[in-house]
């Protein structure tokens, strides 16, 4: 199997022509890794079912029990996939993102076909350039999961070019975004009658 591409991506200023070619290698059903305001991320586009099947083969599950996020480039988009949200709820995610959050919510009718019995979806709107300038390049959202390390003791690796040794067979792309942190996000469910932490991460509960 061939080498992953490794690009850089400058997170002050990302530039069109790299943006291109991992927009181009997500259409084309590549898996790609790349940095968000917490961990290095795993993902694909969402619209396109092949690749989610070579995601969940690789994470080492079935397709249709997978709990990912879906990365947003900002919160227009949420109709899409969620259900009408009442006032408190989208209040708390205007003050909340961009930011290090994952928020569960009430899925809706329009889910892509592999989700479609999913009765909740994991929001992200992260707050990092690159994530962001490549869902926009794409056009529509990649789903998304963390990449752990195999050392029992450091759980997430933040240094793009030991990520891209280590996946750099298994994967299509890494985006070298410089140092990743290794703080997962704060996931906050909202599906219910009122908000409940799942997992305290970097995204403070000051939020509440």
């Amino acid at each position: 199997m061939p080498s992953a591409q490794f690009i850089k991506v400058y997170p002050e200023n990302p530039a069109p022509r790299p943006l291109g070619i991992i927009a181009d290698c997500l259409r084309k059903g590549g898996l790609i890794i790349y940095p968000t305001d917490t961990v290095y991320g795993l993902g694909c586009d969402i619209t396109n079912t092949k690749a989610l099947q070579r995601l969940a083969q690789l994470k080492g599950i079935k397709l249709e029990k997978a709990n990912w996020s879906f990365i947003c480039p900002d919160l227009s988009r949420l109709s899409d996939y969620t259900r009408q949200l009442d006032n408190p709820t989208f209040k708390l995610l205007k003050r909340s993102l961009p930011g290090p959050y994952t928020f569960i919510l009430p899925g809706n009718n329009d889910l892509p076909k592999v989700f479609k019995k999913k009765k909740t979806v994991g929001i992200r709107v992260p707050d990092h350039s690159i994530p962001q300038a490549i869902v926009s390049t794409l056009g529509n959202p990649i789903v998304s999961t963390s990449i752990y390390d195999t050392d029992e003791i450091v759980e997430y690796t933040t240094d793009p070019e030991l990520i891209y040794e280590e996946w750099q067979n298994r994967v299509d792309l890494v985006v070298d975004g410089g140092f990743g942190g290794n703080i997962p996000s704060t996931i906050i469910d909202l599906s219910g009658d009122g908000p409940v932490v799942i997992r305290e991460g970097k995204g403070s509960l000051d939020v509440l």
